[in-house]
């Protein structure tokens, strides 16, 4: 499997500099030349990073999440968290992993979604063509005059596997999601997904955007969901045309940072965030937050906010087939391309230009290294927040 991903991953990358350029929506551009993150949304964005790794803990080898909220990994430092439910619906991409529980300190209802563990299939999946999407509870007309379909979304089509994913997850998740939203109706409603798991936080956002909710969602290693329409459609329900708001030290405070609901983490050396690719029809919407720093641990002063679906300074400047021309600043995918090359011809040696493990650990390093759950962070060293693997923050 890891090697026909890596052929696959081949043939892609070669052949990005075929395609051209998708033709975003025009966004407004920050007024301010800063792109700096507040350290309060550093900090959000830090203990979201452990909420998801928490997911990891769900399925086998770990012994799970257990009642009132004890885990292998970093459920001690959410004392005030209260578990409601967990699933687990098997190993494949269309399937999902997560957990729901409640955070009694900041009063949230939390649902975090789960990765896949292993990136070899992550990318043979990626290939999916995409289907039709039909925003719940339907895209027609208002047949019942009560004002309550959604809007259309023309033209938009879904990655099947992640659309399959959230179909199959949300017949586990919203009876226990519903009842305590009503239980609890002041709790803010919390979704945090990685990898796929940021995928299907996208599509249950969407559907429980339409159900009356008001989810904050936030993604780290999302890959593409859907075709620029489903981008653009994705931009408009969480208002995400005007690009993230920088943070201005003289006159913000650090709650004006959280004004926007979506936030979509992606790493410098992470190629997941650049698939499915472009030629394939699929594109990324905005709300991204860009770590540019490739080791642990990063700090507020290596994230930066990103404008539009496409913004060259951010993970979209490594990517030939979304800029102008087909000139980015590194190509990442042929990058990986090359080493894939190296790894064919010679198997036992390791690549010296880009070293291909270092793309793997890239996908889980936001943050902390993710999807280890095991106590204390990464025992091969390096996991932890600090980059020690003690997991000590």
């Amino acid at each position: 499997m890891f090697l026909s991903a890596l052929l696959l991953l081949l043939s892609l990358a070669t052949t990005t500099t075929t395609v051209s350029a998708f033709q975003q929506a025009p966004l407004l551009y920050p007024s301010s030349t800063s792109r700096n993150i507040s350290s309060a949304l550093f900090a959000d964005l830090e203990e979201l990073a452990r909420i998801v790794d928490i997911s990891y803990c769900v399925s086998p080898p770990s012994l799970g999440i257990l009642h009132p909220f004890r885990c292998l990994s970093h459920c001690k430092e959410f004392p005030k968290f209260s578990l409601v439910t967990t699933w687990n619906t098997g190993p494949l991409l269309s399937d999902s992993c997560g957990y729901i529980a409640l955070d009694h300190g900041k009063e949230r209802v939390i649902v975090a979604f789960r990765g896949t563990y292993s990136l070899a299939n992550t990318v043979v999946d990626l290939s999916t063509i995409p289907q039709t999407y039909v925003p719940y509870p339907g895209s027609g007309p208002d047949d019942d005059g009560d004002g309550d379909d959604e809007p259309k979304c023309e033209g938009c089509k879904v990655h099947r596997g992640f659309h399959t994913a959230w179909l199959i997850t949300n017949k586990l998740v919203l009876p226990d999601l519903e009842r305590h939203l009503h239980l609890w109706p002041h709790y803010k409603l919390t979704l945090v997904g990685h990898s796929l798991g940021g995928a299907v936080a996208a599509l249950a956002g969407l559907e429980l955007l339409a159900r009356g909710y008001d989810p904050t969602i936030t993604t780290f290693g999302e890959p593409r969901v859907g075709n620029q329409a489903l981008a653009r459609y994705i931009d408009q329900r969480f208002h995400l045309q005007t690009p993230n708001r920088p943070y201005n030290p003289d006159t913000d405070t650090d709650n004006d940072t959280h004004q926007f609901n979506y936030r979509r983490v992606t790493h410098i050396n992470d190629p997941v965030p650049l698939l499915p690719l472009t030629e394939w029809g699929f594109a990324s919407h905005a709300g991204e937050i860009y770590i540019r720093k490739p080791d642990l641990p990063p700090s507020a002063q290596d994230l930066e906010y990103c404008v539009g679906d496409n913004d060259p300074r951010c993970i979209a400047g490594q990517d030939s087939t979304v800029q102008p021309g087909g000139v980015s600043k590194r190509d990442l995918l042929a990058s990986v391309a090359n080493e894939v090359q190296d790894v064919l011809h010679e198997p036992w040696g390791v690549p010296a230009r880009y070293r291909l493990w270092e793309l793997f650990f890239a996908h889980r390093d936001y943050f902390w290294r993710l999807g280890l759950c095991v106590p204390g962070g990464d025992p091969l060293g390096g996991g932890g927040r600090y980059g020690d693997g003690s997991g000590e923050g």
